[in-house]
This record gives C-alpha cells, sequence and structure tokens, in this order.
C-alpha cells in the first residue's frame, strides 16, 4: 500500500504505470446492477393489462370445451395479441434504455491528472490509485483521494451525506468521490476508484427509476378513466345481452375482448418509443437529455433565463489596444505580465479570460518566476489570486479580476475612484468589458497586504450573430429571455440594447441578500419578488444566490422556468429551475446539475431544443387525442347498437334467425387490436408541426376534441349499420348504389371493415389541429397505414364463410372505403370547429403552429427540425 501510494506530486505517475495499474484495478466506474432482462419480460406477462388477455383466453378456453371448437381459434389468436402487445413492448423500452444509456456516457466526467510531470485531462474511468489529480472549483471529485498542497477547498457533499453546505478541506483530508468542489484548487492523491471508493462501497444502484414518472402518472390517469369509462359501458351491454338471451360465456367473452380492444394496451410503448426516438433527436441536434421527463418541461417552458457570456454572446474575449493605466511608471507590459502571472500559465488556461491573457503575450519570459501559491476565480469574490516569487528572490502577489473589486483593494483607492468608476462605465456603455489588475510591494507580503491598482484590461465579447432573431423567434413561440450576468449593469444594458431584449436591467443591490437555508424554505418569494423579476429584462452583477432567487421566484409566480449556465456557481439555479440546461464546456458542476446538456454553443442551439421538444409533445398528445377517438368509437358505437338496435326486427329471411342484439366476433375485435397496436408505434417516427405557445397537459381539451371526432364516427358507424340492415330496401343507398341485399353475417363483416377503417383514418384527423393535409404524414406512417388497412381489407374479403361472418363482395368493400372516406372528411371538419369553439371560449390559446416561414433567421443546419 505504501509503494502505491507512494508517488512522486511533481511528475504523478508514469503511462506505464497507470496502464498496469488499469489493469489491476479496473477502471474507475461503479458497478451498476442490471435487472435480468429475461425475469423482466415474464414480469411483463402478470401487469394488469395481460392479465385481463389471459382471462379473456380462458374464457374462450372454457366456451371452445363446453361448446364448440372453433373457439380454439379465438384463443389462438388472443395469444398473439399477448405475445405482440409483450414482445413488442419489452423490445421498444430495451431498445429506449439502450439509447438513453449511450446518450448519459457521452456525460462522463473527465478528470485533469498529472502523469510524466505533464497536466493532462481524461476521462475520469482512468484513473488509477496512485494518480495526482488537480481539483478545482466547479469540477466533481472523479474519486477517493488525499489532499496535497494546495488552499484549503470547499466541498460540496450534498450527495453523500444531504449537507446542504459545502465543507472546508485541507491538506490530507479525504475528499470523496461524488462529491463536487465549489472554491479552492488543489493537488491530490488518488486513494480509491470504483467500487472500492466510498461512494460504490455504500450508494446503492444510482438510477432514474423515476424518470418518466411524470408522463406514468398522465398515462395512468389517461387509462383509469377510460378503464372506468369502459367498465361502465360493459357492465351495462352485457346486462342488456344477457336480457336478450345471449350465451353466458359468449357475451361475457366479448364484453372482455371489446374492453381490452377500447382500453390503451399499447400507450405505453408508443410513449416510450416516441421519447427515446425524441432524444436521440434531440442528441443530434447538439441537446443531450440527461433526464428524460425534461423533455416534456422543455416543451412547456415560456421563460428562459440565459447566461450572457458564452450563449448570447460569443465567449470569444478580443483585447482592445486601449489599456488604460493607475500606476506611475506602469506599461502595457507590466500589467499583462502580472495578469499573466495570476493565471497558471503553465497549464491549459481553464476559462475565455485566462485564454485572453496567456494568448496575449509571449509565455517564455514568465518561466524565470515561480508561483508558489495560487487561488482560483471565486464568483463570490470574483478574482484571481497568486504569490509570486521573482527571478530577484522578490516576493509579491498579483490579482486580477472584477475593477470594483480590486478598486476596494487597492491603497490608494480613494485618490483614484471616480477616475476607476469613470472609465469603466464609459467602457460599459460601450459595451467593452474591463479586466482590473492589481499586485502588492516586495515588504507587503510580510507587513499586511498593500495593493497597487497597475491597470485595467479592456476586451469585447460580441454577440453572436443568431442570438438577436433567436430572442426574437422564441418570444414569438411564448418564451421570454431574460439575460443573467455578472458583468457591470451599463454592459448589461447596452447588451440588451444591442439585442432588442428591453433595457430594464436589474442590478444586484436591487435583489436581497439571503442564505441557501433561507431561499430554500421561503415560499413567498414569488409573491415577494415575482412582479419586479418579471418586469425585468435582465439582471447584473449577479451571485449564485441571486440566480437561485430569480429562478424560485418566477416558478413560485406559475411559470416554467428554464435556465441556462456554465459554472459551479450556476449548479444550484440549474438544479432548482424545472430545465436546466448545461452550455457547451460546462464544468462538472453544472453538467451534473442540469437536465439538459449542450454540446454547441449559442442560444440558437435552445431554441431548436424547444421546437423539438414540442414536436415529440405533439406526437404524444395526437396518439393520447386519437386512442381516446377510437375508444369512444368502439365503446359508444357497441353500447347504442346493443341497447337501441335489435337485428331480428330487421330481418328479412324465411328462417328468421337474425340476432337480438348486434355483436362482432372475439376474433374479428382481436384483429382490430392487433392491428392498431402493430402500426402505432409509427406515430413515433411521424412528421408533426410544433405548437406556437409552449405546450402542457390539458386532459380536459383532450378528451373534448377526442370526443368529438370519435363521436362522428359512432354517428357514421349507427348509420352505416342501419343502412345494411335496411339493405333489402329497394329504395335505400346501398341499393341504389348497385349493392345485393347483403346478409346478417356480410353485414357483421362490412361493419368491421368500417370501423377497421375508421379507426386507422382517425388517426390522421387527430395530428393536426387544422385539416388532415396540413402536415404531410411520415413516410413510416403512412406505409403502416396502409399495411393495416389493406389487411383489414383483405380479412373482409376472405373471411370465411361461418354463422357470425363472412367474406363481403368487391362491390361493398369499395363502397365502404369511399363512405368511411368521405365521413373523414365531416370527422376533420367537425375537429377544426370543435377547436375553433374552444379558442373562442378560451379554453386553448391559439392553435397556430410553428412554421418554416416562422424559422427564418435562426440557425438551423438539420432539415428535420423544419
Amino acid at each position: 500500500r505504501t509503494e502505491l501510494f507512494n508517488t512522486d506530486p511533481h511528475t504523478g505517475l508514469t503511462d506505464e504505470e497507470a496502464r498496469a495499474r488499469l489493469a489491476s484495478f479496473g477502471p474507475n466506474e461503479l458497478a451498476e446492477k442490471e435487472d435480468n432482462k429475461w425475469v423482466k419480460l415474464m414480469l411483463e406477462f402478470v401487469q394488469p393489462m395481460p392479465l385481463m388477455i389471459w382471462a379473456a383466453m380462458m374464457l374462450e378456453v372454457v366456451e371452445s370445451l363446453v361448446t364448440d371448437p372453433v373457439y380454439w381459434l379465438d384463443v389462438a389468436v388472443l395469444l398473439v395479441l399477448q405475445l405482440l402487445n409483450v414482445l413488442i413492448g419489452f423490445y421498444e423500452e430495451l431498445q429506449a434504455g439502450n439509447a438513453i444509456a449511450s446518450l448519459k456516457m457521452s456525460l462522463k466526467p473527465e478528470a485533469f491528472v498529472k502523469r510524466g510531470g505533464v497536466h493532462m485531462s481524461i476521462s475520469a474511468g482512468a484513473l488509477v490509485p496512485g494518480d495526482i489529480v488537480v481539483l478545482g472549483a466547479g469540477g466533481a471529485v472523479p474519486a477517493d483521494c488525499s489532499l496535497l498542497k494546495g488552499k484549503p477547498l470547499q466541498v460540496d457533499q450534498a450527495a453523500l451525506t444531504g449537507e446542504s453546505l459545502p465543507v472546508t478541506m485541507r491538506v490530507g483530508d479525504a475528499c470523496l468521490m461524488g462529491s463536487t468542489v465549489t472554491r479552492g484548487e488543489c493537488e491530490a492523491l488518488v486513494t480509491g476508484t470504483g467500487s472500492e471508493t466510498f461512494f460504490g462501497k455504500t450508494a446503492t444502484l444510482i438510477n432514474n427509476v423515476d424518470e418518466m414518472a411524470h408522463f406514468e402518472k398522465i398515462f395512468q390517469s389517461i387509462n383509469v378513466t377510460l378503464t372506468t369509462l369502459g367498465c361502465v359501458i360493459i357492465s351495462i351491454t352485457f346486462t342488456i345481452l344477457l336480457i336478450r338471451g345471449a350465451d353466458l360465456l359468449e357475451a361475457l367473452s366479448f364484453c372482455v375482448v371489446l374492453l381490452i380492444s377500447s382500453i390503451p394496451i399499447a400507450m405505453r410503448v408508443v410513449c416510450t418509443t416516441t421519447m427515446a426516438l425524441g432524444c436521440r433527436l434531440l442528441a443530434d441536434e447538439k441537446a443531450i437529455v440527461a433526464r428524460l421527463s425534461a423533455v416534456e418541461e422543455m416543451a412547456g417552458m415560456n421563460i428562459l433565463c440565459s447566461d450572457k457570456t458564452g450563449t448570447l454572446t460569443m465567449n470569444q474575449m478580443e483585447l482592445q489596444e486601449d489599456l488604460p493605466i493607475f500606476s506611475d511608471g506602469t506599461t502595457r507590459e507590466d500589467v499583462l505580465l502580472a495578469a499573466a502571472l495570476a493565471a497558471k500559465w503553465k497549464e491549459p488556461p481553464k476559462d475565455a479570460l485566462d485564454t485572453l491573457v496567456l494568448n496575449s503575450l509571449d509565455l517564455a519570459p514568465l518561466d524565470r518566476f515561480t508561483q508558489t501559491d495560487f487561488v482560483p476565480f471565486d464568483p463570490s469574490v470574483k478574482r484571481t489570486e497568486a504569490t509570486i516569487l521573482g527571478p530577484d528572490g522578490e516576493t509579491f502577489k498579483v490579482t486580477k479580476g472584477a475593477p470594483h473589486v480590486l478598486l476596494e483593494l487597492s491603497e490608494d483607492r480613494d485618490k483614484i475612484r471616480d477616475k476607476v468608476e469613470t472609465m469603466v462605465l464609459s467602457l460599459a456603455k460601450r459595451g467593452i468589458r474591463s479586466l482590473a489588475v492589481a499586485r502588492t510591494s516586495s515588504t507587503s507580503v510580510f507587513g499586511g497586504d498593500k495593493w497597487t491598482l497597475l491597470g485595467v484590461l479592456t476586451f469585447l465579447d460580441p454577440p453572436r450573430p443568431d442570438t438577436k432573431i433567436t430572442i426574437k423567434r422564441c418570444a414569438e413561440f411564448g418564451v421570454i429571455t431574460k439575460m443573467i450576468t455578472g458583468d457591470h449593469k451599463a454592459i448589461a444594458v447596452e447588451m440588451c440594447r444591442r439585442l432588442e431584449m428591453g433595457t430594464n436591467v436589474l442590478g444586484s443591490e436591487k435583489m436581497p441578500v439571503k442564505t441557501p437555508q433561507e431561499l430554500c424554505s421561503d415560499m413567498n418569494l414569488g409573491r415577494d419578488y415575482g412582479p419586479t423579476i418579471l418586469n425585468s429584462d435582465g439582471f447584473a452583477q449577479v451571485f449564485p444566490e441571486h440566480k437561485y432567487l430569480i429562478v424560485e421566484a418566477l416558478r413560485q409566480s406559475g411559470f416554467i422556468v428554464g435556465m441556462t449556465g456554465d459554472g459551479v456557481n450556476d449548479a444550484p439555479a440549474l438544479k432548482r429551475a424545472d430545465v436546466g440546461i448545461a452550455v457547451s464546456g460546462a464544468t462538472d458542476a453544472a453538467r451534473a446539475s442540469a437536465d439538459i446538456v449542450l454540446t454547441e454553443p449559442g442560444l440558437s442551439t435552445i431554441a431548436t431544443a424547444i421546437i423539438t421538444s414540442r414536436k415529440i409533445f405533439t406526437r404524444m398528445k395526437n396518439f393520447v387525442i386519437y386512442r381516446v377517438a377510437c375508444t369512444v368509437q368502439l365503446l359508444m358505437f357497441f353500447f347504442i347498437a346493443c341497447i337501441f338496435i335489435d337485428p331480428s326486427k330487421y330481418d328479412y329471411t324465411v328462417d328468421g334467425d337474425w340476432p337480438a342484439y348486434f355483436s362482432i366476433p372475439v376474433l374479428a375485435l382481436v384483429s382490430i387490436t392487433i392491428l392498431n397496436d402493430g402500426t402505432l408505434i409509427a406515430v413515433a417516427y411521424d412528421n408533426v408541426l410544433a405548437s406556437k405557445q409552449p405546450e402542457k397537459w390539458e386532459l380536459n381539451n383532450l378528451y373534448i376534441v377526442s370526443t368529438a371526432i370519435g363521436s362522428i364516427a359512432v354517428a357514421s358507424s349507427l348509420w352505416l349499420l342501419i343502412l345494411g340492415l335496411n339493405s333489402d330496401d329497394e329504395d335505400g343507398i346501398l341499393r341504389q348504389c348497385g349493392l345485393d341485399e347483403l346478409s346478417y353475417p356480410e353485414i357483421v363483416t362490412m361493419m368491421y371493415l368500417k370501423i377497421s377503417l375508421s379507426d386507422y383514418l382517425t388517426l390522421f384527423n387527430a395530428r393536426t389541429k387544422g385539416y388532415c393535409w396540413a402536415s404531410r404524414p411520415s413516410n413510416v406512417l403512412m406505409g403502416a397505414a396502409l399495411f393495416a388497412t389493406v389487411c383489414s381489407t383483405l380479412l373482409s374479403a376472405v373471411w370465411p364463410d361461418t354463422e357470425d361472418m363472412k367474406g363481403i363482395t368487391g362491390g361493398v368493400i369499395l363502397f365502404v372505403w369511399i363512405y368511411t372516406f368521405l365521413w373523414s372528411f365531416v370527422q376533420d371538419f367537425g375537429k377544426i370547429v370543435c377547436y375553433f369553439l374552444m379558442e373562442k371560449f378560451g379554453l386553448i390559446k391559439t392553435t397556430e403552429v410553428i412554421t418554416e416561414k416562422d424559422l427564418e433567421g435562426l440557425h438551423i443546419t438539420s432539415p428535420r427540425i423544419l
């Protein structure tokens, strides 16, 4: 063990040693417990809906044993339905899980390690015991470590201990995997990796087991509603059938299968597939989903609190020639040298400011200096600091940071205050940012730090070319963008003006300073600060507590809030937001707290994610409307037909053997369900138009639209049934169309075809708020619908001649097709009228959708977004 941890802190392990230890100790990853997929598959067969199918099969078995062996065919078809339902669902969920797992793999953290005397960034999974790593603010602790030289760290151990406040750790303390550094920087020795860490030994399986909790609640609510409605109607229908002399087993079997057919068995499958495909599409659009339900919340987001630097701006600092000097005898080169000494010049730059400074001069002369101590940037003090030993043996300190902070450090602050503040304000009004640089004298280290403000670096961070139009388009899409920055208020006002966001920028002096405990427990933030925050266009010179306050106050005011960020100071607000968005290049802490991680910079990526998530939501909503409409059609048609239509009264045959109630054989009902469930997966691949306003689940409105669509289908089916029963009438529509009179089995087959076709055509009417041709269906959906309708048509033509059903002629099939097709236009018009009335009476805000014209000016590369 002594040899294992006896690593030279100046050089670290060699590459050969690291490879040998990796082979010996394994990767630095937690072994995740995986459920046995075959056990999971078996459990799928005993879920509520499969149990109902088993019950129906048992009834059919009993009926085949007691009455007629022909019912074994029904048993076989029910078994096919069971297998299709379970196996397709299992396969799609397995694929969805694999897709999400592969996306999450790209979010694995990296570690900054010293090997062979060279600092490098590697995957945290490649760390081995004995490695020397650098822990810094914003980074996750990649393994169990023992702190070496460096300043004390502030470490957030909430994931391990539940403690909300960071813990101070010093040299020799154990810093555990799973925690996050919030302040400071220090070298550390890796003492444990993977399952040998404290986290690996004590933590249970860490999986987002409730990722789809909200969706599951929504669909569970729909299932409960439809099942309750179905049970009531089926119970009445069953009673009526018995009163009219139906066989007990036959009536019970019919009613159970009708209930199975009317309940959306495939809802979970469609939901899972749609979400998984959506996440993959978002990943293609440079947005990786870390929490699946964030897609739903992104679709409903109506306020976006956007970080300025890197999201609204290029995050490419351009150093200006103007460099005001505030110390006599100091040159421009002196200021740049001091700024570079206040960074770790021997390591790769860790942020845009260090990149700006270190690229502005030749680094070779800096090797004459030795950095004996370094305090990295801290958002709470807004500066970095380094202690330097010069080539002449002189020891001094240098610092760079916000001008107003360094001004207060300066010994002659009262003398230069007006000059500095006037200069900074003048620059800020032109959108030019400032970075002050200061140093101490050689004697001040021992007699108290007496700082001298050397000068102020000036630089520009211009807005991205597409930011202005993106903010405008987001506003048109119902998402208000508010800028949050730690920069000077004048810079924030100028940036808001240039982006046409409004210039009402709130400074930190107008926001209260509350502790984290107070913010977490205060349930009146929305009441006390919501109106002021809502009326502001941006926020300047903010601290992490202010960002949390802004997000929470807006959430308490009823808004769905998105928050972008990249640093450890953004992590609390990212975690609290409904949609936390870690921008490209974010720290481990920000990525760990976010719901969505962007891999490409800029606000247009967020706009693309908004549109894509609304499309995903629209597919889900279209499916719900369609499936509820189908339930209404099946349940209400058979309910009304069984109670109010007595086929025996229309019997024109000599034998007079028409039944006293209308029903369809179990085999036919099951075939409708199989074809429905088999083709519904195609909904996940459909082309849809995103809503122009934020989306949310309004089940009452969905039930209204579904009922309107389904009721028209019921009316058309009932009318066709009456026409079929009156097919002997020479003046009837069927005879006028040249069709012969139909036998009762042919009437049943005709109704089977009508119900089947209505189901599939309803899907095309449910997928748009306007006319059904407003959006072209995807090839996958068209192919699935064509397959299902062709199968139904062929079955109706070749159905064996039995006492229940009989194949119908081509003329009848053509009539049913034309009849159903014409009624689908009536159904579509009825849907449009329904939406119009709902919008008129304020039940919905708008039925407008995002069109290609609305996307003009946005930086969108993928044609799938259009």
